[in-house]
């Protein structure tokens, strides 16, 4: 598997993800600057957390206008993989690839805990492969993680199967229906606000993001 992962300004969590998809599947990884494009063809092109630009507008909003988008474009236009982990998240809403916006916690503070996630329906091409009640266990770090969508929009996801995961003991940041990450209609563009690379050390023995990556990667 050929990978690429994008560091904006601000980005912190370009290297675990890195290091995740070199050490756990075998991957060659490369890290692809905001100032650069790329013409490689790569299976998987992942946007990582952090806080690109400093979030000093609004977290995401300044990512989209980078050059490197312009490749990532051409990547999805080919049918490649995007997937955005938490800040990835919300550049993916902003730059319109998955519906909603990704707004200020309900209580106002920056949450960082791990969280219980579960799959929507089995109608999702992603996580509807997963048990009726597995529950995956990982982290959020995120000030703004709360999935605000019109009532429509939110019927249109989960009508076509497209929400990839609920949030499933508790609702950390306020989110909508407890939605915790989205997909595009053709489940090849993902993104979730928690972080599955923080789930993977067989030393600690939490390993439930592989089981998230996993899905990505073989969806």
């Amino acid at each position: 598997m050929k990978a690429a992962v994008i560091t904006f300004p601000g980005s912190n969590c370009d290297s675990d993800i890195a290091r995740v998809l070199s050490d756990f599947y075998s991957a060659k990884v490369d890290r692809v600057w905001h100032k650069d494009q790329f013409s490689e063809k790569y299976d998987l092109v992942i946007l990582p957390g952090g806080f690109s630009y400093g979030d000093y507008l609004r977290s995401g909003a300044m990512a989209p206008f980078s050059p490197v988008m312009k490749s990532v474009k051409e990547h999805t236009d080919r049918g490649g993989k995007l997937f955005g982990i938490c800040n990835g998240f919300q550049i993916l809403a902003e730059a319109g690839y998955l519906p909603g916006a990704l707004i200020r916690n309900r209580n106002l503070k920056y949450v960082c805990k791990t969280v219980g996630l579960k799959k929507a329906s089995d109608s999702n091409k992603i996580s509807g492969k997963l048990g009726k009640d597995q529950v995956l266990r990982v982290p959020v770090a995120h000030g703004d993680g709360c999935y605000f969508a019109s009532e429509d929009i939110r019927k249109q996801l989960k009508d076509e199967g497209r929400i990839l995961f609920l949030y499933a003991d508790e609702n950390p940041n306020g989110s909508l229906d407890n939605i915790a990450g989205i997909c595009s209609p053709d489940f090849k563009v993902s993104g979730m606000m928690p972080h599955p690379e923080r789930a993977m050390n067989p030393i600690t023995g939490e390993m439930d993001g592989k089981t998230v990556l996993d899905l990505v990667i073989g969806a």
